[in-house]
C-alpha cells in the first residue's frame, strides 16, 4: 500500500529490514515502499495473514546500517528523533480507534528496535496516481463522482474524530481491486513537529496542499483537506496537479477547471473543483459533507457566492481540530 518513494532523497542510504526479520509475532516478507520518513513492509502474522507494517525511520535523523536492526541516531538528532517517535506512537494510537471501510485500518502498534511500528490491514489494488497514469487522464465523470463521494465518507469519519489528514493526493488514495477507495498515509505526525523547530521535512505536497499549509497562519481545518480533494480531482482531469498554492498566492496562474474542460465534463463537476480550489479558505466548502453533496448533485456548487461560514464556527474548528498521524 502507498506509492513508492525515493529512499535516498536525504542523501542517506537507510537499509530496510531483511526478508524473514521477526517483529513481535510478524515476519517480514519484503519491502513495499520507502521514503525519507519511513519504510513499509509486507509481512505475515502468526496466522500467515498478510499485513502492511510501517516503520518510523526518518532518514534525516537516523541511519540503519547492515547487520543491525536498530538505527544509529547521532546525539545532535536524538531529541528530535525521540519527539517524532512519541508523535508517531501516540497519534498511531488515535488512528487505531478509527474503523471505516474508506480509511486505512491500523491493527496494532508497538515499539521495537528502538523505533515504532504501525501494523495495517494489507489491501490489494493500486494508488489513484497509478490509476491516472494507466488511464492517461481519461477518467469517466461518473467514476470520479462515485469514487470521491465514497472517499469523503472516510474523510468525514476522520474529521468527526477531530483529526485532519493534510496530505491528500493521488498517491495517498488507494483504489482496491473492487474499485472502492481508501484514504492512506496520513501526514500530520511530521507536520506537528514543525511547530517545535524540528528538522523533519514538511508533510505537504506542493500542488495539493492548501494555502494555509504553506503560510502556517493557524487556519487549518476541514476546509484544508477539502482543498486537497479538489486538487486531487483536478489531477484526475489534467493528469498533473494544479500550481502550488504558495505560488498562486503570489501570481495565480491556475486555469479554472470550468475553462480547461468545458464541454468534456459537466459544468457542475467543474464548478465544484473550482470551488474547492479557492485560495480563501472561507470561500471553499467548509466540510467534507458539503463537498460530498455537491459531488452527488444534491447541492449546486457555489461558484459565485461562497458558502456561509459563521465566524464562531470557524474559530471553533481551528481550535478543536488536530492533525492526524502519518501511517
Amino acid at each position: 500500500m502507498g506509492g513508492p518513494a525515493n529512499p535516498e532523497r536525504s542523501g542517506q542510504k537507510n537499509l530496510p529490514l531483511g526478508e524473514g526479520t521477526r517483529l513481535e509475532n510478524y515476519r517480514v516478507l519484503r519491502l513495499l515502499a520507502a521514503g525519507g520518513f519511513s519504510f513499509v513492509y509486507l509481512a505475515h502474522d502468526e496466522n500467515e495473514s498478510p499485513v502492511a507494517i510501517k516503520e518510523y525511520l526518518p532518514s534525516t535523523l537516523a541511519l540503519r546500517t547492515n547487520g543491525n536492526p536498530s538505527p544509529i541516531v547521532p546525539e545532535e538528532n536524538a531529541a528530535t528523533f525521540r519527539y517524532g517517535l512519541k508523535c508517531f506512537f501516540e497519534e498511531g494510537r488515535a488512528l487505531a480507534h478509527l474503523s471505516h471501510p474508506n480509511v486505512v485500518r491500523v491493527l496494532n502498534f508497538f515499539r521495537a528496535n528502538e523505533t515504532v511500528y504501525l501494523v495495517m490491514r494489507y489491501e490489494r489494488g493500486r494508488t489513484l496516481q497509478q490509476h491516472i497514469v494507466h488511464r492517461r487522464g481519461s477518467l469517466d465523470e461518473a467514476w470520479i463522482r462515485k469514487t470521491f463521494a465514497e472517499l469523503l465518507n472516510g474523510l468525514r469519519e476522520v474529521h468527526s474524530n477531530k483529526l485532519l489528514h493534510l496530505d491528500i493526493k493521488p498517491g495517498n488514495v488507494y483504489v482496491r481491486n473492487d474499485g472502492t477507495p481508501l484514504l492512506i498515509d496520513f501526514g500530520a505526525a511530521r507536520q506537528t513537529l514543525s511547530g517545535e523547530s524540528m528538522k523533519l521535512p514538511p508533510t505537504y505536497t506542493p500542488g495539493f496542499a492548501s494555502p494555509e499549509q504553506h503560510t502556517r497562519e493557524g487556519e487549518l481545518g476541514p476546509w484544508s483537506d477539502v482543498y486537497s480533494v479538489g486538487a486531487t480531482i483536478y489531477a484526475c482531469l489534467a493528469g498533473a496537479p494544479p500550481p502550488a498554492a504558495d505560488q498562486r498566492l503570489v501570481k495565480d496562474t491556475l486555469v479554472p477547471a470550468r475553462r480547461a474542460w468545458n464541454g468534456k465534463y459537466s459544468g457542475d463537476l467543474l464548478d465544484t473543483v473550482d470551488w474547492c480550489l479557492r485560495l480563501d479558505h472561507m470561500e471553499r466548502p467548509q466540510s467534507g459533507f458539503a463537498l460530498q453533496k455537491a459531488l452527488l448533485g444534491e447541492k449546486a456548487p457555489e461558484h459565485r457566492a461562497p458558502e456561509p461560514a459563521p465566524l464562531l464556527s470557524q474559530l471553533k474548528g481551528v481550535l478543536r481540530f488536530r492533525r492526524a498521524p502519518r501511517t
